[in-house]
Protein backbone atom coordinates (compact mmCIF):
# COMPACT_ATOMS: atom_id res chain seq x y z
CA UNK A 1 0.00 0.00 0.00
CA UNK A 2 1.24 3.68 -0.81
CA UNK A 3 1.81 5.79 2.13
CA UNK A 4 0.91 9.45 2.47
CA UNK A 5 2.12 10.51 -0.99
CA UNK A 6 1.18 13.54 -3.25
CA UNK A 7 -1.61 12.39 -5.48
CA UNK A 8 -3.52 14.83 -7.83
CA UNK A 9 -6.32 14.43 -9.86
CA UNK A 10 -7.21 16.54 -13.46
CA UNK A 11 -10.71 16.10 -14.28
CA UNK A 12 -13.62 18.47 -15.56
CA UNK A 13 -16.62 17.95 -13.75
CA UNK A 14 -19.22 16.21 -15.38
CA UNK A 15 -16.81 14.28 -17.84
CA UNK A 16 -17.39 10.39 -17.70
CA UNK A 17 -14.14 9.60 -18.13
CA UNK A 18 -12.49 11.83 -15.45
CA UNK A 19 -15.54 10.66 -13.10
CA UNK A 20 -13.90 6.71 -13.45
CA UNK A 21 -10.61 8.26 -11.74
CA UNK A 22 -12.30 9.48 -9.05
CA UNK A 23 -14.92 6.88 -8.49
CA UNK A 24 -11.99 4.16 -8.31
CA UNK A 25 -9.77 6.50 -6.21
CA UNK A 26 -12.89 6.76 -3.83
CA UNK A 27 -13.39 3.23 -3.76
CA UNK A 28 -9.96 2.68 -2.60
CA UNK A 29 -10.06 5.34 0.09
CA UNK A 30 -7.02 7.22 -1.54
CA UNK A 31 -6.54 11.28 -0.14
CA UNK A 32 -6.07 13.27 -3.23
CA UNK A 33 -6.56 16.37 -4.59
CA UNK A 34 -8.88 17.43 -7.76
CA UNK A 35 -7.89 19.61 -10.05
CA UNK A 36 -10.73 21.35 -11.85
CA UNK A 37 -9.86 21.93 -15.56
CA UNK A 38 -11.53 24.37 -17.98
CA UNK A 39 -13.32 23.57 -20.96
CA UNK A 40 -12.12 26.23 -22.76
CA UNK A 41 -8.22 26.45 -22.24
CA UNK A 42 -6.28 23.83 -21.25
CA UNK A 43 -3.78 24.78 -18.40
CA UNK A 44 -0.15 24.61 -17.99
CA UNK A 45 -0.02 21.93 -15.77
CA UNK A 46 -2.21 20.06 -18.36
CA UNK A 47 -0.42 20.77 -20.77
CA UNK A 48 2.58 19.40 -18.99
CA UNK A 49 1.89 16.71 -17.90
CA UNK A 50 -0.70 15.20 -20.68
CA UNK A 51 1.47 16.94 -23.92
CA UNK A 52 0.41 13.95 -26.33
CA UNK A 53 -2.96 13.93 -26.34
CA UNK A 54 -3.53 17.46 -23.88
CA UNK A 55 -7.11 15.82 -22.21
CA UNK A 56 -8.41 15.03 -18.82
CA UNK A 57 -7.80 13.26 -16.79
CA UNK A 58 -4.79 13.01 -15.56
CA UNK A 59 -3.62 10.97 -12.19
CA UNK A 60 0.05 12.89 -10.93
CA UNK A 61 1.28 10.31 -8.76
CA UNK A 62 4.53 12.04 -6.64
CA UNK A 63 5.02 13.77 -10.08
CA UNK A 64 4.46 10.87 -12.16
CA UNK A 65 1.58 11.16 -14.76
CA UNK A 66 -0.57 8.57 -15.61
CA UNK A 67 -3.12 9.34 -19.01
CA UNK A 68 -6.14 7.80 -19.98
CA UNK A 69 -9.17 6.70 -17.52
CA UNK A 70 -8.82 2.99 -18.15
CA UNK A 71 -4.79 3.09 -17.61
CA UNK A 72 -5.27 5.07 -14.46
CA UNK A 73 -8.41 2.61 -12.98
CA UNK A 74 -5.54 -0.07 -13.61
CA UNK A 75 -2.70 1.44 -12.37
CA UNK A 76 -5.03 2.57 -8.96
CA UNK A 77 -6.16 -1.00 -8.67
CA UNK A 78 -2.31 -2.29 -8.22
CA UNK A 79 -0.86 0.74 -6.35
CA UNK A 80 -3.70 1.11 -3.68
CA UNK A 81 -4.54 -2.46 -3.26
CA UNK A 82 -5.26 -3.08 0.40
CA UNK A 83 -8.88 -3.46 0.60
CA UNK A 84 -9.45 -6.87 -0.77
CA UNK A 85 -11.67 -5.98 -3.58
CA UNK A 86 -9.74 -5.84 -6.69
CA UNK A 87 -11.00 -4.15 -9.98
CA UNK A 88 -9.66 -7.07 -11.82
CA UNK A 89 -9.85 -10.62 -11.75
CA UNK A 90 -6.75 -12.81 -10.47
CA UNK A 91 -7.36 -15.11 -13.35
CA UNK A 92 -5.86 -14.03 -16.56
CA UNK A 93 -8.07 -15.21 -18.88
CA UNK A 94 -11.20 -13.75 -17.20
CA UNK A 95 -8.59 -10.47 -16.56
CA UNK A 96 -7.72 -10.20 -20.52
CA UNK A 97 -12.09 -10.31 -20.30
CA UNK A 98 -12.44 -7.44 -18.40
CA UNK A 99 -10.20 -5.54 -20.29
CA UNK A 100 -11.50 -6.54 -23.42
CA UNK A 101 -15.04 -4.93 -22.09
CA UNK A 102 -14.28 -2.43 -20.86
CA UNK A 103 -12.40 -0.72 -24.45
CA UNK A 104 -15.29 -2.15 -26.02
CA UNK A 105 -17.56 0.20 -24.25
CA UNK A 106 -15.07 3.15 -24.91
CA UNK A 107 -14.54 2.14 -28.57
CA UNK A 108 -17.96 0.73 -29.52
CA UNK A 109 -20.58 1.84 -27.10
CA UNK A 110 -19.81 5.54 -26.32
CA UNK A 111 -18.82 7.01 -29.61
CA UNK A 112 -22.13 5.06 -31.28
CA UNK A 113 -24.64 6.64 -28.26
CA UNK A 114 -23.27 10.24 -28.85
CA UNK A 115 -23.24 9.76 -32.82
CA UNK A 116 -26.92 8.36 -31.94
CA UNK A 117 -27.97 11.77 -29.95
CA UNK A 118 -26.01 14.13 -31.76
CA UNK A 119 -25.64 13.22 -35.42
CA UNK A 120 -27.65 16.45 -36.79
CA UNK A 121 -28.48 14.06 -40.15
CA UNK A 122 -31.50 11.87 -39.67
CA UNK A 123 -30.47 8.90 -41.97
CA UNK A 124 -27.17 9.04 -40.44
CA UNK A 125 -28.92 8.95 -36.97
CA UNK A 126 -31.20 6.37 -37.54
CA UNK A 127 -27.61 3.81 -38.36
CA UNK A 128 -26.09 5.06 -35.00
CA UNK A 129 -28.79 4.32 -33.30
CA UNK A 130 -29.02 0.60 -34.88
CA UNK A 131 -24.80 0.25 -33.76
CA UNK A 132 -25.81 1.51 -30.25
CA UNK A 133 -28.43 -1.01 -30.12
CA UNK A 134 -26.55 -3.65 -31.55
CA UNK A 135 -23.36 -2.56 -28.87
CA UNK A 136 -25.35 -2.31 -26.04
CA UNK A 137 -26.86 -6.05 -26.42
CA UNK A 138 -23.57 -7.22 -26.50
CA UNK A 139 -22.98 -5.66 -23.47
CA UNK A 140 -26.27 -7.07 -21.98
CA UNK A 141 -25.05 -9.90 -22.56
CA UNK A 142 -22.07 -9.51 -20.33
CA UNK A 143 -23.72 -8.52 -17.39
CA UNK A 144 -23.61 -12.25 -15.28
CA UNK A 145 -24.77 -11.37 -11.69
CA UNK A 146 -24.64 -8.16 -9.26
CA UNK A 147 -21.61 -6.43 -11.29
CA UNK A 148 -20.39 -7.66 -14.39
CA UNK A 149 -16.83 -8.70 -12.09
CA UNK A 150 -19.80 -10.78 -9.76
CA UNK A 151 -20.38 -9.34 -6.72
CA UNK A 152 -18.19 -6.78 -6.13
CA UNK A 153 -17.26 -3.10 -8.82
CA UNK A 154 -14.19 -4.23 -11.33
CA UNK A 155 -12.87 -2.61 -13.86
CA UNK A 156 -16.12 -3.37 -16.65
CA UNK A 157 -18.30 -1.84 -13.73
CA UNK A 158 -16.28 1.10 -13.49
CA UNK A 159 -16.22 1.87 -17.43
CA UNK A 160 -19.67 1.23 -18.17
CA UNK A 161 -20.97 4.10 -15.60
CA UNK A 162 -21.31 6.20 -18.78
CA UNK A 163 -24.28 3.81 -19.82
CA UNK A 164 -25.66 3.65 -16.10
CA UNK A 165 -25.39 7.59 -15.54
CA UNK A 166 -24.56 9.61 -18.49
CA UNK A 167 -26.74 7.39 -20.86
CA UNK A 168 -30.27 8.11 -19.29
CA UNK A 169 -29.14 11.56 -18.84
CA UNK A 170 -28.48 12.58 -22.99
CA UNK A 171 -31.97 10.56 -23.65
CA UNK A 172 -34.14 12.41 -21.07
CA UNK A 173 -32.25 16.08 -22.99
CA UNK A 174 -33.35 14.37 -26.30
CA UNK A 175 -36.65 12.81 -25.67
CA UNK A 176 -34.86 9.82 -26.96
CA UNK A 177 -36.25 6.02 -25.85
CA UNK A 178 -34.01 3.63 -27.55
CA UNK A 179 -32.51 2.41 -24.22
CA UNK A 180 -34.78 1.13 -21.58
CA UNK A 181 -35.66 -1.93 -18.74
CA UNK A 182 -37.61 -3.24 -21.62
CA UNK A 183 -34.89 -4.01 -23.89
CA UNK A 184 -32.09 -4.48 -21.58
CA UNK A 185 -33.34 -6.10 -18.74
CA UNK A 186 -30.13 -6.85 -17.16
CA UNK A 187 -28.26 -3.56 -17.92
CA UNK A 188 -31.20 -2.13 -16.02
CA UNK A 189 -30.73 -4.23 -13.14
CA UNK A 190 -27.12 -3.36 -12.93
CA UNK A 191 -27.45 0.34 -13.47
CA UNK A 192 -29.52 0.44 -10.25
CA UNK A 193 -26.92 -1.51 -8.30
CA UNK A 194 -24.07 0.47 -9.67
CA UNK A 195 -25.83 4.28 -8.98
CA UNK A 196 -27.19 3.18 -5.70
CA UNK A 197 -23.95 1.82 -4.28
CA UNK A 198 -22.91 4.34 -1.48
CA UNK A 199 -19.47 5.49 -2.76
CA UNK A 200 -20.51 5.96 -6.15
CA UNK A 201 -23.83 7.61 -5.56
CA UNK A 202 -21.91 10.43 -3.72
CA UNK A 203 -19.07 10.55 -6.06
CA UNK A 204 -20.88 11.44 -9.51
CA UNK A 205 -21.76 14.81 -10.83
CA UNK A 206 -24.91 16.56 -10.06
CA UNK A 207 -28.12 15.19 -12.71
CA UNK A 208 -29.24 18.40 -13.40
CA UNK A 209 -26.35 19.75 -14.37
CA UNK A 210 -25.55 17.45 -17.04
CA UNK A 211 -29.30 17.53 -18.26
CA UNK A 212 -28.89 21.04 -18.52
CA UNK A 213 -26.05 20.94 -20.48
CA UNK A 214 -27.61 17.82 -22.72
CA UNK A 215 -30.11 19.98 -23.54
CA UNK A 216 -28.17 23.07 -24.66
CA UNK A 217 -26.24 20.63 -27.06
CA UNK A 218 -29.57 19.55 -28.27
CA UNK A 219 -31.21 22.73 -28.56
CA UNK A 220 -27.85 23.86 -30.71
CA UNK A 221 -27.99 21.03 -33.11
CA UNK A 222 -32.23 21.75 -33.94
CA UNK A 223 -30.92 25.31 -34.55
CA UNK A 224 -28.92 24.29 -37.22
CA UNK A 225 -31.05 22.54 -39.12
Amino acid sequence: MAGKEEVKLLGIVGSPFASRAEIALKLKEVEYEYVHESVNKKSDLLLKYNPVHKLVPVLIHNEKPICESLVIVEYIDETWNNNGHPFLPSDPHQKALARFWSKFIDDKVTPAVFKAAWNPNEKEREKCVEESMDALKALENEVKGKFFNGGSIGLVDIAGLFVAYWLPVVQEAGGLGWFNGEKFPKLEKWSYEILNHPTIKLALPPRDDLLAYAKTQFQIIHASK
